[in-house]
């Protein structure tokens, strides 16, 4: 749980870019503000549209950890990276992101319609506060928009995320379903049993 007092939030639109920075533990200086700004917007030449591009800044221990999530045209992508420089894990982040939308770009243009991403980008909404009385209580909810796409398109988006799991609607049947990452390495698909 983040101590709210820890936390320092900056909101700007730079080049037509909107960037929220955060910082926990850590001061945002202006030097750091604009460092974040001038490498990160760099993700944008990649686009036509970006969203809101956050970015969580903190420091725990000797630790200095950079989360960056960029909403861009359908897909969200987004990059983790900790040194025990700032500085320096801002750097990490922007060429794991950089790398991830070398590598997915031309499947991603190949994959939707007439060559071109779609316009639609998606963000997760903040977390919402989990009630006391709940024997199981939820301590982060996200929404977004379930999009048709096939098997191979959803590992790619699940990819993307980093995340080891992600709910789609099939293209051809519409179920929800939900393709994940095994403790192998391999992908699993769970699909929906709609009797």
């Amino acid at each position: 749980m983040e101590n709210i007092s820890s936390i320092e939030t900056w909101k700007g639109d730079v080049n037509m870019t909107t960037f929220t920075i955060r910082g926990k533990n850590v001061e945002i200086t202006p030097a750091l503000r604009d460092y974040v700004e001038k490498r990160i917007g760099k993700i944008t030449r990649y686009f036509d549209s970006v969203g809101e591009i956050s970015v969580l800044l903190s420091v725990l221990k000797e630790r200095h950890m950079v989360e960056v999530t960029v909403p861009v045209q359908g897909v969200l992508l987004r990059g983790e990276e900790a040194s025990h420089d700032m500085y320096a894990s801002i750097d990490l982040v922007i060429e794991k992101l950089e790398r991830q939308i070398h590598k997915h770009k031309t499947k991603m243009q190949r994959r939707f319609r007439d060559g071109t991403l779609l316009d639609e980008a998606f963000a997760a909404p903040p977390a919402q506060a989990a009630d006391d009385d709940d024997d199981y209580p939820i301590v982060k909810r996200k929404k977004f928009i379930v999009k048709p796409m096939d098997v191979q398109e959803a590992i790619m988006q699940m990819n993307l995320l980093n995340h080891d799991f992600f709910v789609f609607r099939d293209a051809d049947t519409e179920d929800v379903n939900v393709v994940y990452r095994r403790s192998d390495g391999k992908y699993g698909l769970i699909e929906s049993d709609n009797r």
